[in-house]
């Protein structure tokens, strides 16, 4: 839990309490005037959401605002099986620490690293195996959330990304997929 307090012009209250709503599990918003009574104090608690219920290891998908994400199924279909991927990404790592000279990363480099760790720890955690890869799946989503520019229909920046970076993961894959 922690508590959120925004100072606003009262015009925009309504736009600020329906994006905290939608963005957060939060108790009811209080309204009180500023101390230059032009402005408006909004307070609120905010809950973080059980890691458990956004995972998105079902066969169905989790939903985390107005669509879901796609599943680990869905998104990985198309996939190439793990031991090449694995085979890819450490073969591009070294070509890219050869010849960067301070270009940026290839975004495909990112998702796909991203994309493989996921799916390593979609298995580890259907075997019940609690090991940190889930951890290290999250840390490579968030690598290339940080590098993104956009997403559909979320993007980097959208709260429902930030809250389920390996779900943000599979959208890109999906559509990265689709595109090849």
């Amino acid at each position: 839990m922690f508590d959120i307090r925004i100072i606003c012009d009262p015009a925009d209250e309504p736009d600020i309490t329906r994006a905290l709503t939608a963005a957060f599990d939060c108790d009811p918003i209080q309204r009180r005037p500023a101390d230059n009574g032009h402005r408006v104090r909004l307070y609120t608690k905010a809950f973080h959401p059980d890691p458990a219920a956004l995972l998105n290891d079902a066969p169905e998908a989790t939903e985390v605002g107005p669509t879901a994400w796609p599943t680990p199924e869905d998104a990985y279909a198309t996939a190439p099986g793990i031991t090449y991927e694995i085979a890819w990404t450490a073969s591009t790592a070294r070509t890219l620490a050869k010849n960067q000279h301070g270009r940026d990363v290839d975004r495909e480099y990112w998702l796909r690293k991203a994309a493989l760790l996921d799916r390593i720890a979609l298995e580890y955690e259907a075997e019940g195996v609690r090991n940190g890869t889930d951890e290290v799946a999250a840390n490579a989503a968030r690598q290339l959330i940080e590098a993104d520019y956009s997403g559909d229909p979320y993007g980097p920046d959208h709260p429902a990304t930030l809250a389920h970076p390996r779900g943000y993961v599979r959208q890109e894959y999906a559509r990265w997929a689709q595109n090849q």
